[in-house]
């Protein structure tokens, strides 16, 4: 039985839902340019772009698969919500493991530094410090405490120095050993740096 693009989106869904996998390269093929530009109107680079279309599509089979497409909408309606949401968590990824370089220059406190987030980068920098909240309890009071100084307190190190009663070089030492440390915390936790 040959399956005719004539078919409404409905009715080439059922198909597939029934067996027809062919049915499912009428879908993508009907909607993709729409899909397709929209991601790249959003990434701006034709490989990342085709790398979220191909998400999207193996989200749409998968929740077609599981009973979540509703036919009362419009597939492509559905279809692009799928998609803006791939795009928002692609963004959301890359923006979180922009600050995980790991060089000896790594500093995850670059995360908590920017005052110009709108809401959906302040959620995303709650829930960072929120995790590095964890990892932070993990280091040694002495190490902690220079660390939160120093970032949470914005305190310079002759400041952490004079209040801690050590010397400068004691506190950057701290420093350095509490970064080095929250970067073992992190491998060993499995936190992916890239």
């Amino acid at each position: 039985m040959n399956i005719s693009s004539k078919l409404s989106d409905r009715e080439i869904i059922s198909l597939y839902i029934n067996g027809k996998e062919s049915a499912l390269n009428i879908i993508i093929n009907r909607h993709r340019s729409r899909i397709f530009g929209y991601i790249l109107s959003k990434v701006r680079d034709k490989d990342t772009a085709e790398d979220i279309f191909q998400d999207v599509f193996i989200k749409i089979i998968n929740s077609v698969k599981k009973g979540k497409y509703n036919e009362e909408g419009k597939f492509i309606v559905w279809a692009m919500t799928i998609t803006h949401n791939m795009i928002m968590d692609f963004f959301r990824k890359k923006k979180k493991n922009r600050f995980l370089k790991p060089t000896d220059e790594f500093d995850i406190f670059d995360v908590i530094s920017d005052q110009s987030l709108n809401s959906e980068e302040s959620l995303i920098k709650s829930q960072v410090i929120a995790d590095l909240n964890i990892l932070i309890n993990e280091l040694p009071d002495t190490q902690k405490q220079v660390l939160k100084l120093r970032y949470f307190s914005s305190m310079s190190f002759k400041e952490i120095a004079e209040k801690c009663d050590i010397s400068i070089n004691t506190a950057l030492g701290r420093m350095r050993y509490a970064l080095i440390n929250i970067r073992k915390i992190m491998n060993k936790k499995g936190v992916v740096l890239t």
